[in-house]
């Protein structure tokens, strides 16, 4: 904890402060001259204006009225934003489109200033904007577009900069300032990872760069901009960080996808063959195959069947494989036996305030035999039990900062390989029966901390207790196999709830599946595993009751 929010009404400047002192020391190399100013600058600001800046940082925009910028802890605004203003880190006269001159003003102002220009005096903002928008076309400050606003319009200059000084601290811009705020509340708690001064999630300036680059392009390509546009800019970019090489990538892997969506076949086609992602391989084959080109794609099938990427890739293999055949005219392959799957029909009273597993739930649960509704959570969370120290290992590329809930190569192909010794060492404790010990320690000593695994707020004690006791340790070890063979995809698809039977010391897992619901392909795969292992799973079908039957 930095500061606490509670007691400190400054905690925010003293967490800024240790993000700059974290990137100056850790990225000095690679910080640019405007960067370098900012950093050394910052520090110079008198204590209310740095309060002030940060303040304006942390919210969302980049124009403040000065009404709407009143903290106790810094006092009078305009004092504040004097030395700002001095040093160009705000402006009050930026030149303001009419749209923004409409986010800032309320209706009453507009009405004020624009009025006698207005066909419809009372109709809507945004019916306002599109009938002055042709007339007032050129932009101006707050105080040329609306000379009887007696306010200040404070304009925050190095955004971009401070985005990028948030980009070298936490190794993405998907965390912000709030991820340190909750974390000094106390409501997230982080796992406290050894890792070298000069851990770093971006080596170098083109690195910081680099993934600016992709960024904008993936913003832009998700703002439906041009996507020749977009695809030519990822293609012109090249990099030897791998993390970076992974983002560009799955970003080319999306753009195949939006092409093939849209009928662009060849387009789409090409695009995948860019991409070098996991799972384009399949989704070349699939191309080809919309494109009648038909021994190709089976020619390109082979390298999938012999070293499938996933389960998930061989399930869909097993589809795409009897088309291609039977499209070239060659004999069918002999189809795998489908082992059924238990099922249990139920017809239950509706109930709108419960959802259908929660219906299950209640209509299932006895003394002898709790019912909990667990979905993914439960073998997740004893998996992140058991693998704790493995999960956390401070390998490089693994953690950045303090704020991490997980490594950041943890959806990585190499993630298990690069710590194969140190799993291997956790789940051979199944095998002993060290397990018991190892799973419960971990949960009392690290009840609450981020984990890409534990579900907290799902595995209660009473849940721990039972599964430990019900749950066979030849089981675990399957689920956590397979959780490490692609835990991207096989961390979901679990069933809904577990059943126990404390006394036998046995379980059941139950598949719910309301009215039209139907089995989808993770589910699928999750249930031939546990048939495959004569672990006791069930399909629930729930019908709703007739009313008054």
């Amino acid at each position: 904890m930095i500061s606490d929010p509670l007691e400190d009404p400054l905690y925010y400047l003293k967490n800024f402060q240790h993000v700059l002192d974290w990137v100056a020391a850790r990225y000095a190399d690679v910080l640019n001259p405007d960067e370098q100013q900012f950093v050394t600058g910052f520090g110079q600001l008198p204590g209310a204006s740095q309060a002030l800046w940060v303040r304006m940082a942390m919210r969302k925009g980049a124009h403040f009225r000065a009404s709407k910028l009143n903290y106790p802890e810094i006092g009078d605004t305009r004092s504040a934003a004097t030395a700002l203003l001095t040093h160009g880190w705000v402006c009050d006269r930026a030149p303001l489109a009419l749209v923004e001159v409409f986010d800032v003003l309320t209706k009453p102002e507009i009405l004020g200033r624009f009025g006698p220009h207005l066909a419809q005096p009372k109709g809507k903002k945004s019916e306002w904007l599109d009938e002055l928008t042709a007339e007032f076309t050129q932009p101006q400050s707050m105080a040329e577009w609306h000379p009887a606003l007696d306010e200040h319009l404070y304009t925050l200059n190095h955004r971009a900069l401070c985005d990028r000084l948030r980009l070298m601290f936490f190794g993405n811009l998907s965390q912000g300032w709030s991820d340190l705020v909750l974390a000094d509340l106390g409501l997230f708690n982080y796992e406290k990872v050894d890792f070298s001064p000069e851990s770093r999630a971006l080596r170098s300036r083109p690195d910081i760069d680099g993934y600016l680059h992709l960024y904008a392009c993936r913003e832009q390509f998700e703002a439906g901009g041009d996507t020749d546009e977009v695809l030519a800019q990822i293609l012109d970019y090249h990099t030897d960080n791998r993390w970076l090489q992974r983002r560009r990538a799955r970003l080319l892997f999306q753009l195949g996808q939006y092409h093939e969506r849209a009928g662009a076949l060849a387009l789409a086609l090409q695009v995948y063959r860019h991409s070098g992602y996991a799972e384009a391989r399949l989704r070349i084959v699939r191309v080809l195959e919309l494109l009648g080109e038909y021994a190709q794609a089976l020619a390109l099938t082979e390298p999938c069947e012999d070293a499938p990427f996933s389960d998930a890739e061989e399930q869909q293999l097993l589809r795409v494989l009897p088309r291609l055949r039977r499209k070239l005219g060659l004999a069918a392959l002999a189809r795998p036996k489908v082992v059924p799957i238990e099922r249990l029909d139920l017809s239950l009273e509706r109930n709108e305030a419960l959802s259908v597993e929660f219906k299950v739930v209640s209509h299932l649960q006895a003394p002898e035999a709790p019912v909990y509704y667990v979905e993914n959570t439960l073998i997740n969370g004893l998996f992140g039990l058991l693998c704790w120290p493995a999960i956390f290992a401070p390998l490089p590329g693994a953690f950045f900062h303090p704020y991490q809930s997980g490594p950041a190569d943890l959806l990585d192909q190499d993630f298990y390989p690069r710590r194969a010794a140190l799993f291997d060492a956790c789940l051979a404790q199944l095998d002993s029966g060290d397990y018991l010990d190892t799973i419960r320690t971990t949960y009392a000593a690290k009840f609450g901390v981020q984990s890409p695994f534990v579900a907290w707020d799902y595995v209660s004690g009473s849940l721990l207790e039972d599964a430990l006791l019900c749950l066979p340790p030849e089981h675990l070890k399957v689920w956590f196999r397979r959780l490490l063979q692609d835990i991207k995809t096989n961390r979901a698809g679990m069933p809904d709830l577990i059943q126990f039977w404390p006394a036998q010391k046995t379980y059941r897992m139950i598949e719910v599946k309301g009215p039209g619901d139907r089995l989808q392909d993770n589910q699928l795969r999750w249930l031939a595993l546990c048939e495959q292992h004569k672990m006791p799973v069930t399909v629930c079908y729930v019908q709703w009751q007739e009313p008054g039957a």
